[in-house]
């Protein structure tokens, strides 16, 4: 009798074993179209970013998914596009100064700025204009892991088909400057009620200084902080004009 249970347990485990088999191939049949359409999803997405990065390289973004919700909550934003000739060029430097003092250097990552800016706990500064230009023209706001992932991912495709000078060009027009205020052409009117190619340094330092928190600081009435962090920024742009590092993006 005890032989004959034992080989009633055998059967029971074959048959279960046999029994999760065929789930598992069954399984594995659904899955495969599944993966596929990921797959073909994943490829055609890559593809829009891929297209709209060479599009953008040559024709300028009509808008961005921040300004056009900022249009939508105000009614109305401020925007001129200007391209990077017309611009002061203590404009362009005071910017890379602020905002990615080694953007000539870099292909998109500034891998010490980033470190140096984990270990101090800090939100933003490892940020480069790169990444930002692919986070205001192609992406959304916020700090969250799949919008940081497709930053990563897309940064360095946008360093291999546009210059530095378009780079910095886009975010000339493109980064907030306050309030409803787009471009630092539309920020320089609205501070200093000047165009963008007549800025002084220190008013072009003011704009730069903004930059952290555009709806929070205004150029025109500055803070002693405010000040002293324009200070700043027009040594740097002095300095990185003199060492070089302003070459990639002026013409001389």
């Amino acid at each position: 009798m005890a032989q004959k249970g034992s080989g009633g347990r055998g059967k029971a485990k074959k048959g279960g074993r046999k029994a999760e088999a065929t789930r598992g191939a069954r399984l594995r049949a659904l899955w495969r179209p599944v993966r596929w359409w990921l797959l073909r999803a994943l490829a055609v997405v890559a593809g829009i970013f891929v297209a709209l990065i060479v599009l953008f390289r040559f024709v300028n973004p009509p808008t961005t998914p921040y300004i056009f919700s900022e249009s939508l909550r105000l009614g109305h934003v401020e925007r001129r596009w200007t391209p990077l000739k017309e611009f002061s060029p203590v404009m362009a430097r005071s910017v890379v100064a602020a905002e990615d003092a080694n953007f000539c250097e870099h292909w998109g990552f500034d891998i010490a700025a980033i470190r140096a800016a984990a270990e101090a706990g800090a939100e933003r500064g490892g940020s480069t204009i790169d990444q930002q230009v692919v986070k205001n023209v192609f992406l959304w706001q916020g700090h969250s892991w799949p919008r940081k992932a497709l930053e990563a991912l897309l940064t360095p495709v946008m360093e291999i088909f546009w210059s530095k000078r378009r780079i910095l060009e886009v975010y000339l027009n493109v980064a907030e400057t306050g309030d409803g205020a787009f471009g630092f052409t539309a920020g320089a009117a609205r501070a200093f009620r000047v165009e963008p190619g007549k800025i002084t340094p220190e008013q072009a330092a003011l704009l730069a200084a903004v930059l952290p928190d555009p709806k929070g600081r205004d150029a025109a009435h500055p803070t002693a902080y405010l000040r002293k962090r324009a200070r700043e920024i027009a040594d740097g742009a002095a300095t990185i004009e003199a060492d070089g590092r302003a070459r990639c993006f002026e013409r001389k």
